[in-house]
């Protein structure tokens, strides 16, 4: 019997993972991908054309980033559902605007115009009773120490080039965002507690629990 079907996971199922730059999740999302026998999707990172120069000036670039990854994910996001589920998905929409736009603007990098443009436009594309929501809002997250050890051992180019106060200011965000939450459930799992690569069968453990929490 498959892991789906022992869990009783529905084959529809769209489950989005979710935490700050370091704590996994590309690696969650296939390893779940593969376990579950469903489909990912990624961030389109190399296609963006406006990542570095955003990391080069994040004031200048900060909106049109922003803009950028919410019109990029609403479509991914219809595409899943209009396809018929059964995905694992790197980052939700919804971290975009409750951390990342909300950051830079409090932050300086983006004016109150942008800002209050991002929200409006967010608001009309994702906060509807038309938008389809995941089923599991699978949310990853660890000591901050061993985050900023993982970023500095395997972080993109650009993000090792960060300062630490990026990193810190953007984990304390995070563990802010998830407390209130309520767009689906949530089921919060700690980085320390499994190691997927080099214990591949510590997805079973992570799969009981899913089955236990999703929608």
């Amino acid at each position: 019997m498959d892991l789906r079907t022992k869990f009783n996971i529905p084959s529809n199922a769209v489950i989005a993972i979710a935490g700050t730059v370091g704590v996994g999740k590309s690696t969650m999302t296939r390893t779940l991908a593969e376990a579950l026998g469903f489909k990912t999707s990624f961030e389109k990172v190399d296609a963006n054309p406006y990542l570095d120069l955003f990391y080069q000036d994040f004031e200048r670039w900060s909106f049109h980033l922003q803009i950028y990854f919410l019109a990029e994910r609403f479509k991914e996001q219809k595409r899943m559902f209009e396809q018929g589920g059964g995905f694992i998905q790197d980052r939700s929409i919804y971290e975009d605007t409750g951390i990342f736009a909300k950051m830079h603007y409090e932050i300086g990098n983006m004016t109150e115009t942008d800002y209050e443009t991002y929200i409006n436009l967010f608001e009309a594309m994702v906060m509807t009773p038309y938008f389809p929501h995941p089923d599991l809002l699978l949310y990853l997250e660890g000591p901050l120490e061993d985050i900023l050890q993982r970023i500095h051992l395997r972080g993109r180019p650009m993000e090792q080039q960060t300062p630490d106060s990026y990193w810190i200011e953007m984990h304390e965000r995070y563990e802010k965002w998830i407390e209130s939450f309520d767009a689906c459930p949530v089921l919060r799992l700690n980085i320390n507690d499994y190691d997927l690569i080099n214990d591949s069968s510590s997805i079973n453990s992570i799969i009981e629990q899913i089955s236990k929490h999703i929608k």
